[in-house]
């Protein structure tokens, strides 16, 4: 009988970039949000993109947390507690824009994700950012 050998790989996360913003010039960062679900990919194709544009200004080292704040911020039903924010990069690959997800927040509570940047994210100027919006569940009595 051979013997199996197992390996656990740790993911290491990209330094983070320290960004002047005294100095550095912000990017426009196009957010797309949606309740329940992301947008498709296919939404994205031939210079097209979902109806419901945000556009942010930021940096290579806004946080998750930060984005969730800002988004907060213009979204008065996104404010409540519990609801959570997953993150996904869309970019163009290959002729054809794809989706990766990236992390996720949740309001009123601290999360893994919360520090992570956009440059740890690998994005690139140019890529738009999807974010499904989940408010919380109601009780039922």
């Amino acid at each position: 009988m051979t013997g199996v050998e197992s390996m656990i790989v740790e993911e290491k996360q990209p330094p983070t970039k320290v960004v002047d913003r005294e100095k550095t010039c912000p990017l426009l960062l196009r957010v797309f949000c949606s309740t329940g679900r992301h947008h498709s990919a296919v939404e994205y194709a031939h210079g097209n993109v979902p109806s419901n544009e945000l556009q942010i200004y930021t940096w290579q080292d806004a946080t998750l947390r930060e984005l969730t704040t800002l988004v907060r911020d213009v979204n008065p039903e996104t404010r409540r507690k519990g609801t959570y924010f997953d993150f996904a990069l869309v970019f163009p690959e290959r002729g054809q824009y794809r989706m990766r997800e990236i992390g996720v927040t949740c309001s009123g509570s601290k999360g893994a994700d919360d520090a992570k940047t956009l440059y740890q994210a690998k994005f690139c100027i140019g890529d738009y950012l999807d974010i499904n919006i989940t408010p919380p569940m109601r009780k039922r009595y």
